[in-house]
């Protein structure tokens, strides 16, 4: 089945994929892209984000971003872009939607303290797991086990890996060894994952009481879109300023990157796919002032908000409780569910310690915040003995 839209010649195109995995009959009814993502939606993996960690803990209240919003609103941008400048938008949904599937519970600080649990094991990279997830660890067709996507999906997902995981991924990692970008449904979902987060997470640190309006005037991209607000709007509630102030920042973000990428594109004349892999840098991208804004926007995020004390004292409980489980199901598999037990002593005869330690890793991946605190409150507290 063709995608609907027209796609210019570099694009993706599923006709013309390399392929999958394992060998499947075409769809009869959507594109292999379509299948990739539908796929995706389907998965338990996918569900779970509902309840990881953007910012702050689930629990911590209803209205703040978790994995699952973000990587929607991730697809959201992905496609505008996508659609606009005539690259696949089913693929580049179909990444965004995947992106994030392998993050442990709590944020980067539960893959912080993953990683350095597996130290001695080989590490742990949230983009590396994400494909191990899809490849491997979901169990729902007969044939094969993981979801056997696309290439295409596939390389788009891998967004970040380690030169020695790179070189035991074959085709999939070579382009990490020669330092080559992916495609560009790729690309423009890794700017929107970008846009989503640096955005979102002012609206959800507003929320919370964290951040204010008058410590972000002092950032360029906040302050010229509070202006303009302001100067429109005279007397406008706080919440509805603040959404028309963000819904700016990320348009102003989101044509900057249309825009670029356009220019970048028109210079670099790619006739297909593969000249695209060739580049020696990304063609998605902002220009330089909106880079340099973007990144002030980052400085004063990290500074006030990824270290507050108050986002520091849930990290620094997630790294405990993180640490404390690892270690646990390490040195006893007999504490892990009897299906995750099974798991582990089959990768333990397979590759040693290092194939329990990396079970165990998959376990702890998969929680949720919810459930790895409730995990290490059966573990640990003497109140609870099941």
């Amino acid at each position: 089945m063709n995608e609907r839209a027209p796609l210019a010649p570099w694009a993706s195109s599923a006709a013309n994929s390399r392929g999958r995995r394992f060998n499947e009959p075409p769809p009869e009814h959507r594109s292999e892209f379509q299948r990739d993502r539908d796929r995706i939606v389907h998965s338990a993996a996918f569900r779970r984000l509902e309840y990881k960690t953007q910012v702050f803990v689930n629990h911590e209240g209803d209205m703040f971003r978790t994995r699952l919003t973000h990587s929607i609103e991730v697809a959201q941008i992905a496609r505008s872009v996508a659609r606009v400048l005539g690259a696949n938008e089913v693929l580049a949904e179909t990444i965004a939607l995947a992106h994030d599937l392998g993050h442990t519970p709590f944020g980067h600080a539960g893959q912080d303290a993953l990683n350095q649990c597996m130290r001695d094991y080989g590490g742990f990279e949230h983009n590396l797991q994400s494909l191990r997830i899809v490849d491997q660890l979901e169990e729902k067709y007969a044939e094969f086990d993981g979801l056997n996507l696309t290439y295409e999906s596939r390389e788009g997902i891998l967004k970040h890996c380690s030169a020695d995981n790179a070189r035991q991924l074959g085709e999939l990692g070579q382009r990490f060894l020669n330092r080559q970008p992916p495609g560009l449904e790729a690309q423009i979902t890794n700017v929107a994952d970008e846009i989503a987060y640096n955005n979102h997470d002012i609206d959800d640190g507003l929320r919370a009481g964290l951040l204010d309006i008058e410590q972000l005037c002092d950032v360029q991209l906040f302050r010229e879109q509070h202006q303009a607000v302001m100067a429109r709007y005279p007397g406008l509630q706080r919440r509805r300023a603040i959404h028309e102030i963000i819904r700016r920042m990320i348009n102003r973000q989101v044509s900057d990157l249309m825009e670029t990428t356009r220019a970048r594109i028109a210079a670099a004349r790619p006739q297909t796919r593969d000249d695209i892999l060739q580049q020696p840098a990304p063609l998605a991208g902002f220009s330089e002032p909106m880079q340099a804004m973007n990144r002030e926007l980052k400085r004063f995020l990290r500074e006030h908000l990824y270290r507050h004390y108050r986002v520091h004292r849930m990290t620094s409980k997630a790294r405990r409780i993180i640490r404390a489980l690892f270690d646990s199901f390490l040195d006893d598999a007999r504490l892990l569910p009897p299906e995750a037990q099974r798991k582990a002593a089959e990768l333990e005869a397979e590759q040693g310690i290092g194939g329990r330690a990396r079970a165990v890793a998959d376990y702890i991946a998969g929680m949720t915040d919810r459930y790895a605190i409730q995990e290490y409150e059966r573990i640990f507290s003497p109140a609870t003995l099941t």
